[in-house]
């Protein structure tokens, strides 16, 4: 890895990661704290020219992806995880580098933020995960044992579309700003909330919740 990306990010920031995944009981070794830091100045510096997120700041990049992504981490097992909408690969590359046991495919139809992930895949030197681009309608891939989102799509949209890529046995994880009790309510018939989470995101005033979904099994 270069470690001139590591090297890219203020002290003060890899200080603001550090406390953060202290908060959240996540204790990287030095190798996979490297590449969170390199993900991080990779994702400064081709925001600046592709605008590949709304937010611009390393300190607010810090919370809003890297943490924010790392929070549902326990709930991730994998082994085949898909990541619906990744955008620049959040949260699948921050949970590659986290649980390297994890077999991630990043999925978004976005050319330039695809280009992106496959950067980020060399230059971070990670070899468990996979950029695709294509809009999910029409990707065609072995069953996946979890599918996971980011405020990709209203619940009944990201389950409609993900629902042949899940495995039998396999389950949803929906990032949520907030668990919207309409969108409960719409399920698809034969879907059901496993569990709904609260998120303690540090540094995030807003809500955050996960929900866990899955097929009826009687």
């Amino acid at each position: 890895m270069n470690q001139a990306l590591t090297n890219a990010v203020p002290e003060a920031v890899a200080a603001r990661l550090d406390a953060g995944l202290a908060a959240l009981d996540i204790a990287p070794d030095e190798g996979q704290r490297e590449r969170l830091l390199g993900l991080l100045a990779l994702l400064h510096k081709w925001n600046r020219a592709y605008n590949l997120t709304a937010v611009r700041s390393l300190d607010d990049m810090v919370t809003k992806h890297l943490l924010d992504s790392a929070s549902v981490l326990d709930h991730v097992q994998g082994p085949r995880l898909l990541d619906v909408g990744a955008g620049p690969g959040l949260p699948g590359l921050v949970l590659a580098i986290l649980k390297p046991e994890l077999d991630v495919t990043l999925l978004d139809s976005n050319g330039k933020k695809v280009r992106f992930q496959r950067q980020a895949v060399f230059e971070l030197g990670l070899t468990n995960v996979t950029p695709s681009q294509a809009r999910v309608e029409s990707f065609d891939a072995a069953p996946f044992d979890q599918v996971i989102s980011r405020a990709f799509a209203s619940l009944e949209d990201f389950i409609g579309l993900t629902e042949a890529l899940l495995a039998k046995d396999g389950e949803w994880l929906a990032m949520k700003g907030k668990a919207s009790d309409e969108e409960l309510a719409a399920l698809p018939d034969g879907v059901t909330l496993v569990e709904r989470r609260a998120l303690a995101v540090p540094g995030e005033e807003g809500a955050r919740h996960l929900l866990t979904l899955a097929r009826h099994t009687d």
